[in-house]
């Protein structure tokens, strides 16, 4: 969603500018679950990726110790003037690090986002990337504010907007042309019925959890759907979009079953880019903790509920008659 409008505006700049960029699109691959990725590529027209590191799953210090070792070797190969990283990822602060330790600059789209949360991991590479990056590209005033009040040179500073949103008015028209019925045709095994229910519904909420601090542990995993079976889809049916890393710990702590069972929640499989728009811009309400999605809601006009004690992007709140 972030490297679509850069690379798109890139070659833009190519056919029209008295020079040409050059540049080398490097998949990290720790978003593992093919699926997902290769769906991102396809709907947002991303080209094939000219060097994939293939590092997926693992601990943080796996993947940005691994992602370290195979990302030096690119560096030493191709000699970039400039190193563009986007994001929180764990892969984000590897190729900062680096890139910096090959004395090489560094671009940091989505710069300048805070939690104030330390034992949120996101924030640790937030923090780390932007005190490393020579350019900081931020998304919103909130985040040019964080920069300045840590002292970081102003003129490494540029306010730029939010580039996933670039991303999702591309993209909207296509995103509703999509068969709804079809996106449901994603569902867990065992849901037939429930997918010919949720088929002709004109009402609905829409679900996405995936942060560990949610899915990991299994008392708070289990309060989450306790409520959603319990509470929330007692007053409106739910399609649950499901991240691989919470169908795998909702199959570990035996909640799975529990959701299967619910006759108002519809469990999807991960789904692409394109169809989450589709069925966001047709939702009543949104549950969610990935902030991301919170910006998305935003410009849609969907309300939604952010299962987390804190956001990196409080615009959503602040700006948006939201409460913290």
């Amino acid at each position: 969603m972030k490297i679509a409008p850069f690379v798109r505006q890139i070659e833009m700049y190519n056919e029209v500018g008295d020079s040409i960029v050059k540049h080398i699109l490097v998949h990290t691959g720790q978003h593992y679950d093919d699926r997902m990725s290769r769906s991102f590529f396809e709907d947002l027209k991303i080209p094939e990726a000219d060097i994939n590191l293939g590092i997926g799953s693992g601990t943080h210090a796996e993947q940005v110790g691994n992602t370290m070792i195979a990302f030096e070797k690119v560096l030493i190969k191709e000699k970039p003037d400039w190193v563009v990283v986007v994001g929180d990822v764990n892969a984000t602060l590897a190729c900062a690090v680096t890139a910096k330790k090959e004395g090489i600059k560094c671009c940091h789209i989505e710069a300048g986002l805070r939690s104030n949360d330390m034992d949120m991991p996101e924030e640790i590479n937030r923090i780390v990337t932007d005190r490393l990056s020579d350019l900081l590209l931020a998304p919103d005033k909130f985040s040019v504010n964080n920069l300045k009040m840590e002292g970081v040179n102003k003129k490494k500073i540029v306010f730029v907007g939010n580039i996933m949103i670039d991303t999702l008015d591309l993209n909207r028209e296509r995103a509703s042309l999509l068969n709804y019925e079809n996106i449901l045709m994603n569902a867990l095994d065992e849901q037939v019925e429930k997918v010919n229910y949720f088929s002709k519904l004109e009402k609905y909420g829409l679900i996405t959890i995936h942060r560990p601090n949610n899915v990991d542990n299994k008392r708070i995993f289990e309060s989450i759907t306790d409520w959603i079976i319990n509470e929330a889809s007692t007053n409106m049916p739910f399609i649950w979009s499901m991240h691989p890393r919470s169908i795998k710990q909702a199959g570990q702590f035996k909640i799975l079953r529990k959701l299967i069972e619910c006759n108002e929640l519809l469990l999807l499989n991960p789904i692409g880019y394109l169809e989450m728009l589709n069925l966001n811009m047709k939702s009543s309400l949104m549950i969610t903790d990935s902030g991301g999605l919170q910006e998305e809601c935003c410009v849609l006009g969907t309300p939604f509920l952010a299962l987390r004690w804190n956001t990196e992007r409080p615009i959503t709140l602040v700006d948006n008659g939201g409460t913290g």
